[in-house]
């Protein structure tokens, strides 16, 4: 496909373009319920399912956090048992307005593939599901570096080199709950900007001018060399995506977010509770 996708598309686009892109189900619940199981009793028709924690996260740990990125190459094979080539435009949904396909669709863009979320989810095709799996392929996906213009870490998050953002519902960033980490609160001088806050409660985008909005009470205007995180790397994408999409520019992602820096003891947290 030769036409470049911006990170959001509606489904008018894919039934405009049938047979022009992969369609990949990205579902995936933090309290542990099965993506895989969900897939299997009804999904978009011809979508193929990717698993988060098999091969958009590499093994978990307190120094890496929950869900940081796996190895490239372990990455690339996922994407060929899913039939996925290099040359593949690839169309990304889940349950939840997008904030979990956007890990995938984050890490295909800035590895130069072409793929999006499907604005609305699985809420934005109007037809009926299907549990039937489409034929297995091989795809020809090649294994690259995850680009280190686009990733910063726990001790640039830490020093004020960059303005950071906070993609956490508002209640984790102020520290009134945390129901996975053992630090509850957010990251000295992050800023809130709930990735949830850019949808309808219906699961799809609200207009672009309220999205600005929000990013503009936060006091973001432009990306630059604006760090977003979350818990572990995976919401925080559909921050740096919306900017993208709303022409702001490419940020930069904490993956090992809240989940690796609330277990660094020997850092400060700020919101409601901190030192929990």
């Amino acid at each position: 496909m030769e036409e470049e996708l911006k990170p959001f598309v509606d489904w008018s686009w894919c039934a405009d373009n049938p047979g022009k892109f992969v369609l990949a189900d990205c579902r995936w619940y933090l309290d542990g319920s099965s993506g895989s199981d969900a897939y299997r009793r009804g999904h978009l028709p011809g979508a193929v399912f990717i698993d988060l924690d098999q091969w958009l996260s590499g093994p978990a740990s307190p120094e890496a956090g929950r869900n940081p990125l796996p190895d490239p190459e372990v990455f690339a094979e996922g994407m060929r048992q899913a039939g996925i080539s290099d040359s593949d435009a690839v169309i990304a949904y889940d349950d939840a307005g997008g904030v979990i396909a956007a890990r995938l669709v984050w890490m295909l863009r800035s590895t130069g593939h072409n793929a999006a979320i499907l604005n609305g989810g699985m809420a934005a095709y109007p037809g009926e599901l299907t549990a039937q799996t489409p034929p297995p392929r091989r795809g020809f996906f090649s294994a690259q570096s995850w680009p280190g213009r686009l990733l910063t870490d726990i001790s640039e998050v830490s020093d004020g080199k960059y303005p950071v953002i906070d993609a956490r519902n508002r209640d984790r960033f102020d520290g009134l709950q945390d129901p996975v980490d053992p630090r509850p609160g957010h990251i000295p001088g992050a800023v809130n900007v709930p990735c949830r806050g850019n949808l309808h409660p219906l699961g799809h985008l609200l207009p672009e001018l309220e999205i600005r909005a929000n990013f503009e009470r936060a006091g973001v205007s432009s990306a630059g060399n604006t760090v977003s995180y979350c818990g572990s790397g995976v919401t925080a994408c559909h921050n740096l995506l919306m900017m993208e999409q709303l022409g702001m520019g490419h940020g930069k992602l904490f993956v090992g977010g809240w989940s690796q820096y609330s277990r660094a003891q020997e850092r400060p947290v700020a919101g409601v509770s901190p030192g929990l």
